[in-house]
């Protein structure tokens, strides 16, 4: 039987590999120094804040890392859109930002890349997917050392935690 081919054929090719190779060993880096700097800023908070039981001294540390964490998201984002635009996949940096931030967080877009850059769409979701699960990691955490130490409006901590 025949079948119609309606796109070109497509080759992965090495310079693909090595391109997303680098821009996920790039948000990586950028991922784990901003997870470390959340966690010590973290500390610090949780001193600042230890003698209070409030429910807002405890809920100010991951708020504020919460937010931090976004924004880290968002730098890692950047990184990939200037990749795009400084290849000429769009033409110009908002539309580069908005396809990266879609690919970054596995939503999609109806835009595509270029058919020699096409398997960044994948790598992108990929580094997305890994910073996510870092980040939820360091959520965790911080929400389990909430949880575990006593509050006001909680009573005594809840040992399954422990």
């Amino acid at each position: 039987m025949y079948f119609l081919q309606t796109e070109p054929i497509y080759v992965i090719s090495f310079e693909e590999v090595f391109w997303g190779a680098l821009l996920v060993g790039i948000t990586m880096a950028i991922h784990v120094f901003g997870m470390l700097m959340i966690l010590r800023i973290n500390l610090y908070l949780k001193s600042s804040l230890d003698k209070k039981t409030g429910l807002l001294a405890g809920l100010v540390p991951i708020l504020f890392a919460s937010c931090l964490i976004l924004l880290i998201h968002l730098i890692e984002v950047i990184v990939w859109a200037a990749f795009f635009y400084w290849k000429g996949a769009f033409t110009n940096l908002s539309l580069a930002y908005y396809f990266a931030l879609n690919e970054y967080t596995t939503v999609g877009s109806k835009f595509s890349l270029p058919l020699q850059l096409r398997l960044l769409e994948g790598i992108i979701s990929s580094a997305g997917l890994l910073a996510f699960a870092l980040s939820t990691g360091i959520l965790f955490r911080l929400a389990t050392t909430f949880l575990e130490k006593p509050r006001k409006f909680l009573g005594k901590p809840d040992k399954s935690f422990q």
